[in-house]
């Protein structure tokens, strides 16, 4: 059998190399055999899915969504710290390819950006969206049928990017989409700053976490993202509870995700980011096995040429010391695009690799 260089690349992404326990892998078979259905599915078919849209709706009219509760009454047309109104207001919403590879696959991953941000980190790359709320103000059925659509095209998932403000909407659509045949996973893409109490209304509806972990330090925290000095410990507490929803990050066959948990840590200059205090806590409080991407991509970007620790891009040092601490912390379930790219980077520095 002739294996082309595409094949031999793409598989070696998708196994990740010899670091790699192998993935939870649910055949085809298993999935059609065990009745798998996205979380939401179920829930409707409960009937527990329409008394959640109205417990989420209920909190727009003081508004608790987010961790800093600003009581703003969304719904009478206030905007709150996010700036976000009682309706969804997005940005775009198409096949995305720049995502982790089991959310891609070979279709894309369903991707929505909605505009606004509880978060507004002085670096963010999506600032014309996130700061300046760029996008269009559409209804929940709008947005159910951009779900549809997305399916429609292919695409593996709904990929729900920066979520946590437009949450009721968020379900709101999904129940309008579910009865007019949604059947994808829905992927939670959030910042990380989370409430638990909030979160536990997901319960039963997201099928996929994809949170970031952007901080392990308060001073760091409130310095780049708007005063959140609780950001560190919010967000720990926010991803064990999505651990507990989800579990283990599970695949079909082709390697396309299906439902768990996928940490993302972006590495900052001069260890901003305390890359080593995340893997460590990960290490420590979560299984070993958690899919966790060390993430390379920090650029600068929006108001972080006004702050001398992080107005450069990471260097190569920065990044293989931040993978080196991972590893010897002992996650066995690292991104396969990272364990790539620490690689070469070793090969390229004369780095000493702890990854055969």
């Amino acid at each position: 059998m002739k294996i082309t260089r595409r094949d031999f690349i793409k598989s070696s992404l998708v196994l990740g190399g010899s670091l790699f326990l192998p993935q939870k892998i649910l055949s085809a078979a298993s999935r059609q055999k065990q009745g798998w259905h996205p979380a939401y599915a179920k829930l409707e078919s409960e009937g527990r899915l329409a008394p959640r849209i109205e417990q989420a709706y209920s909190l727009l009219r003081k508004c608790e969504l987010c961790p800093r509760q600003c009581g703003a009454n969304r719904l009478a047309g206030e905007h709150g710290f996010c700036r976000a109104p009682g309706k969804v207001v997005i940005y775009i919403a198409q096949p995305h390819f720049g995502e982790e590879i089991s959310l891609v696959g070979q279709q894309g991953s369903g991707t929505i950006f909605f505009s606004n941000c509880n978060l507004r980190c002085v670096f963010c790359q999506n600032w014309p969206i996130a700061h300046e709320g760029q996008g269009r103000e559409l209804e929940d059925e709008d947005l159910a049928r951009m779900m549809l659509y997305l399916q429609k095209l292919g695409c593996h998932n709904i990929n729900l990017v920066t979520p946590t403000h437009v949450m009721p909407n968020i379900i709101s659509a999904t129940r309008i989409a579910c009865k007019k045949g949604l059947h994808i996973p829905l992927v939670y893409n959030t910042s990380g700053y989370e409430r638990v109490e909030i979160l536990k209304i997901l319960d039963g509806i997201v099928d996929i976490y994809l949170p970031d972990l952007k901080y392990m330090d308060g001073e760091k925290a409130a310095k780049y993202s708007a005063g959140t000095s609780d950001y560190p410990e919010v967000a720990k507490e926010a991803i064990i509870e999505m651990n507990r929803q989800v579990g283990q990050h599970l695949v079909d066959q082709r390697g396309i995700a299906l439902r768990g948990l996928m940490i993302r840590h972006l590495v900052m200059p001069n260890r901003v980011a305390g890359t080593e205090k995340f893997v460590k806590w990960v290490a420590e409080v979560l299984p070993k096995s958690t899919y966790v991407n060390i993430m390379h991509q920090y650029r600068v970007e929006y108001k972080a040429y006004e702050h001398a620790e992080i107005c450069r891009a990471i260097t190569a040092q920065e990044y293989l010391e931040a993978m080196d601490w991972a590893v010897m912390e002992g996650l066995t379930n690292l991104d396969p695009r990272s364990v790539a790219l620490y690689k070469f980077y070793a090969r390229k520095q004369n780095w000493q690799s702890r990854i055969p």
